[in-house]
């Protein structure tokens, strides 16, 4: 799964975001927000279940893997964090699209994948904050 930060949800912001995440002619279920309407005609097979009639399943058209993914981020945000700034959320978004990719792991899996990560990376406090 893929996710980032938008500056809005018009459908060019929106299916410029599918079109970088998702292979030509994939399969991509969303909720019902029009901006997502395009989709089809770009060559992807577009599903989307409706929100607002109390639609959250429809056979395998859900949208529970991104709605997991926004649950622990917010919920990383409350417990944690307390504040995250607009500049940083990038970075935050990656941390957690990483824990929810890899949570099918067991536990020793996802630290040698996190410390995999890891190797060559350096950020320093000064760059952190003069960003």
């Amino acid at each position: 799964m893929a996710a980032a930060p938008v500056p809005d949800t018009t459908a060019e912001t929106l299916t410029g975001m599918v079109a970088g995440s998702a292979e030509d002619g994939a399969t991509v279920y969303t909720d019902e927000h029009r901006s997502y309407g395009p989709l089809s005609g770009l060559g992807y097979d577009h599903a989307a279940v409706s929100h607002s009639a109390s639609e959250y399943v429809r056979g395998d058209i859900h949208v529970n893997g991104i709605e997991s993914l926004w649950s622990m981020l917010k919920r990383g945000y409350m417990g944690t964090y307390h504040q995250v700034s607009e500049e940083h959320l990038h970075r935050y978004i990656n941390e957690f699209t990483g824990r929810h990719n890899i949570r099918p792991l067991d536990t020793c899996e996802q630290m040698g994948r996190v410390a995999d990560g890891l190797v060559g990376r350096r950020l320093a406090y000064e760059e952190l904050v003069t960003v």
